[in-house]
């Protein structure tokens, strides 16, 4: 049995609550929360609890998510269909880091780039998953339980006109679809569940807003349909036309449409195992993230 006064003792004055539970070793959540100072019990309730239950197993040598080595090995073998048409390896691309290396492309966040993205006379732009972006700085990327804000990127953009239609890769039912109006938040977005060696999800963000008359939830969707089209900055979170794909090997708490679409740095290790690379689906060849 864990000493859960002395592993509560270890957070107190912690400005970094999740990398403290990383190296807390086995333990369960609700003792340790129990025997928390009211400071650090209030900071870890605050925020996502199952979130908190990965942490913890990955710190004590785990899967931060149960399965999620099984969903890796699925997803790299099942059959998937080709999300555009055409197929983005049908054609170029260009790759679209954002951290300078690209030095007259203008942020995805500034409307200036639908002009820049349009003179590079490529179908399909794509954006990096697993990449520190510095524009996700403000306080909706941070929480209670830490300083470190969210800037790692969990899924991969792609960038074409809005109205390009976006076609169902694998078969699933739709979860849900919203409207998430904040700044900078993905505005129309739908998620799908699938079957798996557990149940998985799928997001689209920055959607259009055809996407209600496109899908409910409930309905069931099969490979190749189109559930959606890319939305305009108007409609899509105050962002150049894209699609913000994920996968998610857990909802986590998550139940109101929405999803953490960045994840801590330092927690890399977990998150990476909650949202796994979207190229598993997407199929593209190393070279498009060049």
């Amino acid at each position: 049995m864990p000493d859960y006064p002395t592993l509560a003792a270890r957070l107190t004055g912690q400005p970094d609550l999740y990398t403290a539970l990383m190296g807390l070793g086995p333990a369960e959540l609700a003792p340790l929360l129990a025997a928390c100072d009211a400071d650090v019990a209030a900071r870890l309730q605050s925020v996502d609890q199952r979130l908190l239950r990965a942490i913890l197993r990955a710190g004590a040598g785990g899967e931060a998510v149960t399965g999620a080595g099984a969903l890796r090995d699925h997803l790299a073998t099942v059959d998937v269909a080709p999300m555009f048409a055409p197929a983005i390896m049908d054609g170029p691309s260009i790759a679209l880091p954002t951290a300078g290396q690209i030095a007259d492309m203008p942020a995805f966040s500034d409307r200036a780039f639908d002009t820049w993205f349009t003179a590079q006379n490529v179908p399909y732009g794509i954006g990096l998953y697993g990449e520190h972006r510095h524009v996700y700085a403000t306080p909706q990327f941070a929480d209670r339980a830490s300083v470190e804000r969210r800037t790692v990127h969990m899924g991969i953009d792609v960038f074409a006109p809005a109205g390009t239609p976006v076609h169902a890769p694998l078969a699933g039912v739709v979860r849900s679809v919203v409207y998430n109006a904040d700044p900078l938040d993905y505005g129309h977005t739908l998620i799908l569940q699938h079957d798996g060696p557990a149940p998985f999800y799928t997001l689209y963000g920055h959607m259009g807003a055809t996407l209600s008359g496109l899908c409910a939830v409930g309905d069931r969707v099969t490979p190749g349909q189109i559930i959606a089209h890319f939305g305009d900055w108007h409609e899509n979170g105050g962002w150049a036309p894209h699609l913000h794909f994920q996968v998610m090997s857990t909802m986590l708490d998550q139940n109101d449409g929405n999803f953490f679409g960045v994840g801590h740095k330092g927690l890399w290790p977990v998150w990476s195992q909650i949202c796994p690379d979207p190229n598993l689906i997407l199929r593209l060849d190393a070279g498009r993230f060049l």
